[in-house]
């Protein structure tokens, strides 16, 4: 990769830029992943030149194998590219930072209201749940499921969820869809290509993935220990956030898991943060951002979304500084990719699951909820309305519909 001269310099003037560019996306990139690499292409391949359309490629490639969300670990590799470990930072922190504030103040208004979470508008931001989660599970399934193997095993995954709810169910449901995708599923064949370079040596690769895999594992006997809120919240948040493989929408069911059951967030005010995180441009992840504020427990507020926040990326930003360095050798394992796709299947069913429970029992109460969302579902999928759009027309709906009622 031909990396150009600003991203060697030493000084302040690249890191300003990265943060700059990457803020400019964080206020305007709405519509969700996808989106987003449409528009990192556009401004750092077609216009600023940053990289070339092969290397992005290849970028995009080796976001999607990893677990996380992977239009944020592009951007961070994108960052590192221009200007090595600061410049992942500066990436992160400029497309992160304004989905995040804007949640925040959405968690004071909800806090404001108190009891009021079954006004009509907050309703209609649950209902709206149900419309974005069933869109994120056709599109999926579209992309994801291509044959009766990878049916089957997401019907499985479906069954099991619902079977063995709770994080360490679904925790279960990933390593055997794994599993079954790496006994049963062949491996498709990858285009070789020139080795792609970044300023990560292989030893930081190591410790990255180390790193990882350390907190993984310490973190929860850690909390269960020490029985201390910022360390629960911070293992709770870094497990949902090392588990998500299949996009931003996935990490749904995970986090309701750990924070609903145990009292930190209500259901209503969980799925009307998560409906709302829907209008906000930027990362879905940003919405453990409302759910560190909106919690009952200290630390919260602006404290403990901080430290939601961290804690969610951090799993994704490890992995893909880790990867970096050896990209292509993974991007050759057949078993990797085979165990990756069972991996995929399996996340669409336990989506769909969550569609279930607990969106659809949480959220649709009556026909004119069920007529809501279905319109909703018609305006994002056959009209292919902007999702901030849709989510605003529903608050509005569910208004209305608990001013007639």
């Amino acid at each position: 990769m031909t990396v150009d001269p600003v991203s060697r310099r030493t000084g302040s003037p690249a890191l300003v830029e990265v943060f700059g560019a990457f803020l400019k996306l964080g206020l305007t990139s709405f519509g969700g992943p996808i989106a987003h690499l449409g528009y990192f292409r556009e401004e750092f391949v077609a216009r600023r030149k940053w990289l070339d359309e092969k290397t992005y490629a290849d970028l995009v490639a080796l976001c999607q194998f990893l677990p996380g969300p992977a239009s944020s670990q592009v951007g961070v590799a994108v960052g590192i590219a221009r200007r090595g470990l600061l410049g992942g930072a500066a990436a992160w922190l400029g497309f992160t930072l304004p989905s995040a504030a804007a949640l925040v103040l959405f968690a004071y208004g909800v806090l404001a209201f108190g009891n009021g979470l079954g006004s009509g508008w907050l309703h209609g931001l649950k209902v709206v749940t149900v419309s974005v989660v069933a869109q994120a599970v056709w599109a999926m399934s579209q992309n994801l499921l291509r044959g009766r193997a990878h049916t089957s095993i997401a019907v499985l995954a479906a069954l099991g969820t619902l079977a063995l709810p709770g994080s360490s169910g679904q925790l279960a449901v990933i390593a055997a869809a794994a599993l079954a995708g790496w006994c049963l599923l062949p491996s498709a064949t990858v285009a070789q290509s020139d080795a792609v370079r970044f300023p990560v040596s292989r030893r930081t690769g190591i410790v990255a993935w180390v790193l990882f895999f350390v907190l993984l594992a310490v973190l929860p006997a850690a909390a269960k220990i020490s029985q201390t809120a910022w360390l629960q919240m911070f293992d709770s948040f870094y497990r949902s956030g090392a588990l998500v493989f299949g996009g931003g929408h996935v990490v749904l069911p995970l986090l309701q898991a750990e924070v609903v059951p145990r009292g930190w967030v209500t259901n209503d005010a969980f799925l009307a943060g998560y409906g709302a995180a829907q209008a906000v441009p930027g990362p879905l992840f940003t919405f453990a951002a409302y759910l560190g504020a909106a919690m009952q427990p200290a630390p919260n507020d602006w404290l403990g979304a901080a430290l939601c926040l961290v804690a969610i990326f951090l799993p994704a930003i490890l992995l893909v500084v880790g990867a970096l360095p050896f990209w292509q050798q993974l991007r050759r394992s057949a078993a990797a990719q085979s165990a990756l796709a069972g991996v995929n299947a399996g996340v669409v069913g336990l989506l769909f699951a969550a569609l279930y429970d607990p969106v659809w029992v949480s959220s649709i109460h009556s026909s004119g909820d069920f007529g809501l969302a279905l319109a909703a579902f018609a305006l994002l999928v056959v009209g292919r309305i902007a999702p901030w759009l849709v989510v605003a027309l529903c608050a509005l709906a569910g208004a209305l519909l608990h001013y007639m009622g």
